[in-house]
């Protein structure tokens, strides 16, 4: 073996202690890549809380909460019932005056409250409602157009047990599984027509309006009156009756409210209602005296510009009016009244013989 290809102890150690310190640091640099993908959790998996609060699902359909992800996406596109504030108004009215007619329908106390209004897509509120239950289908006869109204298993058997002398302080017996009878449909639908009795006087200060019931219904299939992505206004009610009562919910979809959309963002009931007698009088009375001009034509000629142009300082004009010729008097070039010339002491007067009937019938 040669001087040359004898091998340098030191020269091979140096290098080895090199790939080593190499090797350290690209350990540590995976070590902290796996580290820091640890800590950005590209590995961990969503539990079912996660999942549902990023999908905007949080279990609680019922309550008002603020819907979030893609939910919120979904119903971004939902007209809120803020936006028609006149709707407030009525159906507080509406509650109001349900209360006292079913008071007396059921010759029980009755009270009705709103518990919320929220807008919802029409085939999501088909999909939630709690079976059994009866769905009225009601047509506003002026918009031509249909509503809903679903009244669930517990009113129903309570509004029956008062109509029936059921005795005050006993909860009404339901039995599940089997379908409502001739008797509790009938009652039913005498309850839903006083109704919509009240929701027509709700509604006419505003826009008279006529809700007659079209059919009753226990499938929300055979309930559908809007395509399932239509929006719709969903007004939930509370009716107690004592120690019993239920829900009843209203749903009108907004192509039923859209013909009178402008009347319902007033933002006062009077904004647009009826008629104002005081200041229609006082409108009244300053007219009366206003003051107008009048004109008396004493004759009409027609002449041509040159004719016009000709006319000189001094010139003569020949009239064809007679002293017993009729005089057009005229307001603002309108005529008004025609009559004869004459003289009342140092005035001028025209004696009035007849008035313009247009103006008359105007």
């Amino acid at each position: 073996m040669s001087d040359e290809e004898e091998i340098d102890d030191d020269a091979v150690a140096a290098e080895w202690e090199a790939m080593a310190a190499a090797d350290g640091m690209d350990e540590g640099e995976g070590e902290g890549e796996s580290d820091m993908a640890a800590a950005m959790g590209t590995d961990r998996v969503l539990d079912q809380d996660e999942i549902d609060s990023l999908l905007g699902f949080d279990g609680d359909e019922g309550g008002e909460s603020t819907k979030s992800g893609i939910q919120a996406l979904i119903n971004s596109g939902l007209v809120a019932y803020e936006r028609l504030p006149m709707l407030d108004i009525i159906f507080d009215r509406y509650v109001r005056m349900m209360s006292t007619s079913l008071r007396n329908f059921t010759s029980d106390n009755f009270e009705v409250s709103i518990d919320n209004m929220t807008s919802i897509r029409f085939g999501d509120y088909l999909n939630s409602i709690p079976l059994p239950a009866m769905l009225a289908v009601f047509k506003a006869k002026e918009w031509d157009n249909y509503g809903l109204i679903t009244i669930d298993s517990n009113l129903i058997y309570s509004v029956v047990d008062a109509l029936l002398g059921g005795r005050r302080g006993t909860a009404p017996m339901r039995i599940e599984g089997r379908p409502y009878t001739t008797i509790e449909h009938t009652l039913v639908e005498q309850m839903l027509r006083v109704m919509l009795k009240d929701l027509c006087a709700a509604f006419e200060p505003l826009s008279p309006v006529t809700f007659a019931l079209d059919r009753l219904e226990t499938n929300p299939r055979f309930a559908s009156i809007a395509q399932p992505s239509n929006a719709a206004l969903l007004i939930k009610m509370r009716a107690d009756m004592e120690d019993r009562g239920g829900r009843m919910e209203l749903v009108l979809p907004y192509a039923t409210v859209e013909p009178v959309r402008e009347l319902l963002l007033q933002r006062y009931m009077g904004e647009k209602f009826g008629r104002d007698s005081i200041w229609e009088t006082h409108l009244a009375s300053e007219l009366m005296m206003t003051d107008v001009s009048l004109e008396a034509v004493l004759d009409e000629q027609q002449m041509t510009l040159g004719e016009v142009l000709g006319l000189e300082v001094g010139q003569t004009m020949m009239l064809n009016a007679v002293p017993d010729g009729d005089i057009e008097v005229k307001c603002s070039g309108i005529p008004m009244m025609r009559g004869k010339i004459g003289r009342m002491g140092r005035y001028v007067a025209i004696k009035i013989d007849q008035i313009n009937r247009k103006i008359q019938e105007g």
